[in-house]
């Protein structure tokens, strides 16, 4: 059970909030526990809208994007994010079994995608503070200085999206992400 009063219906939720949980709605097909969570605060959840919105239009691809996604939710230990991403990682981006495995351990199959996960996974390991080699290693990946922010800046949202849900213990509502092998 959550911490935190997850509204139990777009209509539960602040005045101000429903607008955006009822475009959530129209593009995912119903509102995640996450947004209704997030809709306690409208001004939370109009600034993660925002942000989430402005990253699909930036220049990295929505597979990509998944793949750092759940880098980080398995780094930050994000039980709901990594159910989740797992969830939106194999039928929206079409990503492999063994991919999302790959992207879980701070990886990825793909080599250009593989640069930007070790170092979206650097990032959040090192807080911020990545080293000159590896800001190389990415930019030798192919990645330009607009997408490597772009990188820190999903590295980032998602980093809040799985502190949120951590301390709200929000319940999950995608069938949930079974525990990496060891």
């Amino acid at each position: 059970m959550s911490r935190l009063t997850t509204p139990a219906s777009i209509d539960a939720a602040p005045a101000s909030a429903r607008p955006l949980l009822d475009a959530v709605n129209k593009q995912l097909g119903s509102v995640p526990n996450l947004f209704r969570l997030v809709a306690n605060s409208p001004a939370a959840l109009d600034g993660y809208l925002g942000m989430s919105g402005a990253l699909a239009k930036g220049s990295l691809p929505a597979q990509t994007r998944e793949r750092i996604a759940l880098a980080v939710a398995q780094i930050n230990d994000c039980g709901y994010c990594l159910s989740a991403h797992s969830y939106l990682g194999k039928n929206v981006a079409k990503l492999s079994e063994a991919e999302i495995a790959a992207n879980r351990h701070g990886g990825s199959l793909d080599p250009k995608a593989d640069a930007a996960v070790r170092f979206a996974a650097k990032v959040v390991s090192a807080r911020g503070h990545v080293s000159d080699a590896d800001v190389q290693a990415v930019r030798m990946a192919g990645y330009d200085d607009a997408q490597i922010v772009e990188i820190v800046q999903h590295v980032a949202l998602n980093t809040w999206t799985n502190y949120v849900n951590s301390v709200a213990q929000t319940e999950i509502d995608f069938p949930v992400a079974q525990a990496l092998a060891a």
